[in-house]
């Protein structure tokens, strides 16, 4: 796919560009330039285009607004020592990506096309890329049904864009969250969307995030639909629970069933964690098991992960059942340990021994 270059004529001043990326944040502004690409079933994909960012016109038959057709993808760019810049597993993303559009019935986007695009708008606006560790770049692609019709089917039109926006981190690591363990609502079920990333999955999580604020807390977990007692997410991120502590420790994750979506940072961290000596499994755990290893002790550490936050420690839960607080409540040495050497890797300051930075400049 061919990417044709039209750069903004007045893009932000550098004096601008710097406050706003100092101001911190996550999606508070947006870089100067997007990709667009657009697909007909008759003709597959145009060109794609790299322009200013500006609003997009749709008509208000447009098939995404009435039948919520659409996906899209989050990954970042980091500084490295040198000052380039270098995208961290785009091409996990673009696969998952490519699996998002067959259960939405979406048209796929080469894995190659894909990391073009968005090596080619972050190249555009890599002066937009924070420079503290911990921060980074913010890469949105999504691709929503574009045709204009009521007829209940797939889309015959589809759009794909790029949007990028400098983020801060996204909850404070030194200050672990507090989850509302939900069993009123779920998630996803067996059959459902829950592995693809569907605007869909969120929009019906943010009646059970407004439930988990009422009760004090930071983020909700989510169950399996059919028992409502098997632990899968938190909000939109992979969680991992620490058993055990130094050495010996292993970390369990919840293995992927078809509810949960495949996180790429999930993937990293089993690797990450392996390299690091310790044992990884991926398995199932409940929320009884959940509060009784913590009051044994045997489960010492808890943490979410995903693209937004790279790593959130858990420092209690509730549920309608009762409060527990996992260890003393604060960050523990694996889950630090765990997040310092992937930002070490991201930033490129800890060897890239699975060559997952992809140097865009």
């Amino acid at each position: 796919m061919k990417i044709n270059i039209n750069p903004h004529t007045h893009p932000t001043t550098d004096a601008d560009r710097n406050e706003k990326i100092a101001a911190g944040g996550f999606g508070k502004y947006y870089t100067d330039h997007m990709v667009v690409a657009e697909w007909h079933e008759s003709t597959g994909w145009s060109d794609a285009e790299l322009k200013p960012y500006g609003p997009i016109l749709m008509d208000p038959a447009t098939s995404v607004l009435h039948y919520g057709q659409e996906i899209f993808e989050g990954l970042k760019a980091y500084v490295q020592p040198d000052g380039g810049v270098s995208l961290f597993r785009p091409e996990a993303n673009a696969a998952r990506f490519q699996k998002s559009a067959a259960r939405l019935a979406l048209p796929q986007i080469s894995i190659e096309d894909f990391v073009s695009m968005v090596a080619a708008l972050v190249k555009q606006e890599h002066q937009w890329v924070p420079r503290n560790v911990g921060e980074s770049l913010y890469i949105r692609p999504f691709m929503f049904a574009s045709e204009v019709g009521l007829g209940v089917r797939p889309s015959n039109q589809a759009t794909f864009m790029i949007i990028t926006t400098p983020a801060s981190a996204y909850f404070n690591p030194n200050k672990p969250v507090a989850v509302w363990i939900s069993t009123d609502f779920i998630r996803a079920a067996p059959g459902g969307t829950g592995d693809t990333k569907f605007g869909g999955n969120y929009a019906g999580t943010l009646l059970a995030q407004k439930q988990a604020a009422a009760e004090g807390c930071d983020q909700v977990v989510w169950l399996d639909a059919i028992e409502r007692r098997w632990v899968e997410e938190m909000g939109g991120m992979n969680l991992y629970f620490v058993k055990g502590s130094g050495k010996d420790a292993t970390l369990l994750t919840p293995k992927l069933t078809g509810t949960l979506l495949a996180g790429v940072t999930r993937d990293s961290i089993v690797t990450v964690a392996r390299d690091l000596g310790y044992q990884v499994e991926e398995g199932m755990i409940s929320t009884e098991q959940w509060r009784d290893g913590v009051a044994s002790g045997e489960i010492t550490e808890i943490f979410a992960c995903g693209t937004a936050a790279v790593i959130s420690p858990i420092g209690s839960a509730k549920s309608a059942q009762g409060t527990w607080v996992t260890g003393d409540g604060n960050p523990g040495p694996i889950t630090m340990q765990i997040r310092e050497t992937l930002l070490g890797i991201q930033h490129g300051t800890i060897e890239d021994k699975h060559g997952w930075n992809q140097r865009v400049l």
